[in-house]
C-alpha cells in the first residue's frame, strides 16, 4: 500500500468509498460522478452523501433511472479526457448494461490498437443479506470477470475500499468496482487520512494459517474468517481483493502450502469465478494437493426474496462443513 501519512481515523466501508470519492475529486478536476439519486440525496447508501453539495451538479450528475444512458455517457466521458465514476445502483441492474460493457468498455484499447483508452470505473453495490427485493442482491461478478479488457475488483475492509477505489479511479482502463452492502456500515477500521492507494491485481492474507486455504471475496470474507476461528484449526483466509487481474502467484503460494482449499463465495457454482479458481488450483497445483478443491456457494436457481436468503448464502457453518470435510478428506 502507497501512503503518505501515519495519521488514521475509523471509518466504516461506505464511509471509506465517500472519503476515496471526494479525495480523488478534490486531486483531478477530471472526475465526476454520475448516477440515479446520487446527488441531492446522496445515493441509496449514502456513499456520495455531501458531494454534490460541495461539487455542484456539473461533477456530480443525478441521471434518470437509465442504465444505458449512465454506462453511454461514462464510456463517452472516459474517451474524451475524463475519468468518470458511474454508479449502477444495484448489482442486479447491471446486466442493462451488458452490451456497452462487452461491446465497447473492454474492447475500445484493442479496438483502436492503443490509441484510446477508457479510464472509467464503474461501482455498483454487491451481494446479499440485506433484506432487499428482487435485482437488488445479486452476485454478477463472473459475468465481467470473463469479459477481456476489463479490470474488477471488491474490497472486505474499508482500508482496501479507499485504497483501492483511488488506485481504479487513476487506472487507465476501464474498473468494475463492486462494493459488499451487506459491508457498508458492518465493517469499520482504521483507514489513513491521506490519499493512498492499494496496488489493484494483489490479493491479501487476513488470516495466517498451515492446514487449509480458504479463498474469498467481498462480504464472504468475514464468513470465512469466522469460519476460521470457530474450526479451532490453523485455517488461512486468502482475500482476494482483485478478482481481475487475479493474484495467481499468492493463490497458488497459499495453497501449495497448506495442500487444501475451500473456495467461498455469493454467486451460484455453475459457471462461477470459483470454478475458475477451482480448475487453476488443479491445473497448477494439483501434486501439492492433500484432498480435493470445494466449493461453497449459492444454489443454482436465482436469489430469492429476504426470508430465504441466508439458506442460499453461505454462512459460517455451511463454510466450516466443508472445511471439515476437506481436512478429513
Amino acid at each position: 500500500m502507497n501512503k503518505t501519512s501515519t495519521a488514521t481515523k475509523e471509518l466504516n466501508l461506505v464511509q471509506a468509498v465517500n472519503e476515496a470519492l471526494d479525495q480523488a475529486m478534490a486531486k483531478d478536476p477530471r472526475v465526476l460522478l454520475l448516477g440515479e439519486d446520487i446527488g441531492r440525496n446522496g445515493g441509496v447508501f449514502r456513499a456520495t452523501d455531501g458531494l454534490w453539495k460541495k461539487y455542484g451538479d456539473a461533477r456530480v450528475v443525478d441521471t434518470p433511472l437509465a442504465e444505458i444512458g449512465i454506462m453511454g455517457g461514462a464510456i463517452g466521458l472516459a474517451i474524451n479526457g475524463l475519468r468518470p465514476v458511474a454508479e449502477i445502483q444495484f448489482d442486479g441492474f447491471m446486466p442493462a448494461v451488458f452490451d456497452q460493457v462487452v461491446c465497447h468498455l473492454g474492447r475500445l484499447r484493442s479496438r483502436t490498437r492503443g490509441k484510446m483508452s477508457v479510464p472509467l470505473v464503474l461501482r455498483a453495490p454487491h451481494g446479499g443479506l440485506i433484506h432487499a427485493p428482487e435485482h437488488h442482491s445479486e452476485s454478477p461478478e463472473a459475468y465481467f470477470c470473463h469479459t477481456p479488457g476489463i479490470k474488477v475488483v471488491i474490497p472486505s475492509t474499508p482500508q482496501d475500499a479507499k485504497g483501492l477505489l483511488l488506485a481504479a479511479i487513476a487506472d487507465p482502463d476501464p474498473v468494475i468496482f463492486f462494493e459488499p452492502k451487506l459491508l457498508y456500515r458492518a465493517a469499520r477500521g482504521e483507514v489513513p487520512v491521506e490519499p493512498y492507494t492499494v496496488e489493484i491485481g494483489k490479493a491479501r492474507i487476513a488470516r495466517e494459517g498451515t492446514e487449509l486455504t480458504l479463498i474469498c471475496w467481498g462480504a464472504m470474507v468475514q464468513t470465512c474468517l469466522a469460519a476460521a476461528e470457530k474450526s479451532g484449526r490453523s485455517i488461512e483466509v486468502l482475500d482476494l481483493r482483485t478478482l481481475t487481474p487475479l493474484d495467481l502467484d499468492a493463490l497458488l503460494a497459499s495453497v501449495e502450502k497448506t495442500g487444501r482449499a475451500v473456495i467461498a463465495h455469493e454467486a451460484p457454482n455453475t459457471g462461477s469465478w470459483a470454478a475458475e479458481i477451482a480448475a487453476l488450483i488443479s491445473e497448477r497445483a494439483l501434486l501439492k494437493l492433500q484432498a480435493p478443491v470445494k466449493r461453497v456457494g449459492g444454489w443454482d436457481i436465482r436469489m430469492p426474496l429476504f426470508r430465504l436468503e441466508k439458506y442460499y448464502i453461505p454462512d459460517a457453518d455451511r463454510v466450516g462443513m466443508a472445511i471439515a470435510q476437506t481436512l478429513a478428506f
